[in-house]
């Protein structure tokens, strides 16, 4: 059985690890193959290209996603856009199935007043551009003293972290050298992070929350007046172990009455939500108006009208992402998802459409953690492997004929030798490279997809 991956982030290489290792596999049921098919260059989508680079269990990830990839039993292709490069009907002459864990990278729209002026940015955007994503611009307009940033989850709090730390403590990642001077020369001085709920109810995880308290020379402002509770709060206090632990971090941070002298400070404010960002004369972003809100009881909240202005100069949302559509798939375009019946795509009828799957972001919306993704993964799996036998034969199943077909659409498309030079090289520019105290850095992330490309098709120019 031949099977395409399209996304090489953690949503499809647990896919096609999951599929790999099945039990129909292991008793020798079934031999199975899989390519891995990615839009950049390089493996690992979200890992890569939409977590902060000093986010503390980022190496862990990759080391788990590059074991998989290094055993050899799965291709991947780089470089390789779906739609454009390759459509759902070439895909469907040269594999039996097909599965899009294509993500979720756009950010959801803020509805609000003001939300299109000059300094409202979405995070998806901002995150992609300090990540050295490759289709983004090099430069970032970081000229703001004062900013807000709207969301209570992860992203949120990696982008304020980001914001808010200085650019020669990021020197220990692997931030590209245009990213450093933007966030070097960035003026910053206050952070403001808004959630419309209370503290009990905050979507961070207690590791990235104590991260917080590691950054250099940054405050942490808290106000009493936002530590209200409800009777939902109550009970998640001291139910939930997740809950109990980030609230004994925030009664701790808020006990401390040393003075606080840092030269930057990262504020945290819970039950507001945001009405209008206010704007100058010339269109840019001069304030934001948040609304004081209210627990009702369930942990949902009630707007009180009670209004407060915050003199900022950027706007970032972190208020979640949508997933793209995909040509010849069927989308639901509110949701941002695929459509699909726990992995099995179906047609707006509701229909199954034969050979087609989904998982990850694309499949259920961008919730959950890694755990989710594997649980999600195994449940398309299963899926997949009930349907085999009812599966259409590919016209062209030998592995080379895909390669040909790239070849002679004229796709440069990398391979997974070509990632492991991409990777030994962006370790050499750390090693050319210092960060703050003098030391080699791990390594340089390459920004430009000519130079991407030019490392990790060196064996392939060698071969013509």
């Amino acid at each position: 059985m031949r099977v395409a991956v399209i996304g090489a982030g953690p949503a499809g290489i647990y896919a096609a690890d999951m599929l790999t290792k099945s039990e129909a596999v292991r008793e020798g049921e079934l031999d199975v193959s899989v390519d891995l098919y990615d839009r950049y260059p390089t493996p690992f989508g979200l890992i890569r290209y939409g977590v902060a680079p000093d986010h503390p269990r980022i190496k862990g990830i990759i080391t788990a996603l590059r074991s998989i990839l290094g055993r050899g039993d799965i291709r991947f292709f780089g470089n390789v856009e779906y739609g454009k490069d390759l459509t759902l009907g070439d895909f469907m002459a040269h594999y039996d199935a097909v599965i899009f864990a294509t993500g979720a990278v756009n950010d959801a729209p803020l509805e609000i007043p003001g939300a299109d002026l000059d300094g409202s940015y979405g995070a998806a955007k901002f995150v992609a551009w300090y990540d050295g994503h490759p289709d983004y611009p090099r430069t970032w307009p970081l000229n703001a003293k004062e900013v807000a940033v709207i969301g209570n989850g992860n992203v949120a709090l990696d982008v304020a972290r980001v914001l808010s730390k200085h650019a020669d403590d990021m020197l220990v990642t692997e931030i590209p050298g245009n990213v450093y001077q933007g966030l070097r020369d960035s003026p910053v001085t206050d952070v403001h992070v808004f959630g419309r709920r209370g503290p009990a109810q905050i979507k961070f995880t207690p590791l990235e929350l104590r991260e917080l308290a590691k950054s250099r020379d940054v405050d942490i402002v808290l106000y009493d007046e936002d530590f209200q509770f409800d009777e939902a709060s109550e009970q998640a206090m001291v139910e939930n172990n997740q809950t109990k632990v980030m609230m004994k971090t925030l009664n701790k941070w808020r006990e401390d009455d040393s003075p606080k002298t840092a030269s930057r400070r990262l504020h945290l404010h819970f039950l507001q939500t945001p009405s209008e960002i206010l704007g100058d004369e010339d269109g840019k972003v001069n304030g934001i108006r948040m609304e004081r809100t209210r627990l009702n009881g369930d942990a949902s909240v009630t707007g009180t009208g009670e209004y407060i202005d915050y003199p900022i100069q950027a706007v970032y949302h972190a208020i979640g992402y949508l997933g793209s559509p995909l040509p010849g798939v069927p989308f639901n375009p509110e949701r941002g998802v695929i459509l699909n019946e726990e992995g099995r795509v179906v047609d707006a009828e509701g229909a199954v459409v034969p050979g087609v799957y989904a998982t990850g972001w694309i499949k259920r919306g961008p919730v959950g953690l890694i755990g989710a993704t594997k649980s999600d993964a195994l449940e398309t799996i299963n899926h997949l492997l009930e349907d085999r036998t009812a599966l259409a034969d590919p016209d062209f199943p030998e592995p080379s004929a895909i390669e040909s077909l790239l070849e002679e659409k004229g796709v440069e498309y990398t391979t997974w030798d070509g990632w492991l030079d991409l990777d030994e090289y962006e370790q050499n520019l750390g090693q050319s490279s210092h960060d703050a105290e003098g030391n080699p850095r791990e390594r340089v992330k390459v920004v430009d997809r000519d130079e991407m490309l030019s490392v990790s098709r060196r064996g392939v120019h060698a071969r013509s």
